[in-house]
């Protein structure tokens, strides 16, 4: 199973992003071959539908989990359309992100937060 966490950087000592749509960075954890793919996040710099791009980039990867702060109304229905489960986690160390996980220790996130309108948001 591949795990995307949203990131502010692209190792195991970054930070999880709160915000999905915005994030820089999103890291792809496999689960199965343990390799980690680092994608630069193609909603980040979007004028507008940053989530929108973000939740449709992860898609393409065959993402299984989502490992966020926040998710938008657009990137939730888009994501929940396409039955990929997702997890809130504050601002930590990836590595201890993905420690939380594999301990069942995040919250399911079942309704979206707060739309964010533009780059400054």
């Amino acid at each position: 199973m591949k795990i995307a966490i949203s990131s502010n950087g692209n190792n195991n000592e970054s930070l999880l992003d709160m915000k999905f749509g915005r994030c820089e960075y999103f890291q792809i954890h496999d689960t199965e071959n343990k390799e980690v793919k680092i994608l630069e996040n193609k909603g980040a710099l979007a004028s507008g539908g940053a989530g929108i791009a973000a939740a449709n980039q992860l898609i393409d990867e065959n993402i299984g989990v989502i490992i966020t702060g926040n998710l938008g109304p657009n990137a939730f229905e888009i994501i929940e359309k396409a039955e990929i489960k997702t997890y809130k986690c504050d601002s930590i160390l990836i590595k201890d992100v993905l420690d939380k996980y594999n301990n069942n220790e995040l919250k399911e996130i079942k309704n979206s937060g707060a739309a964010y309108h533009g780059m400054n948001a």
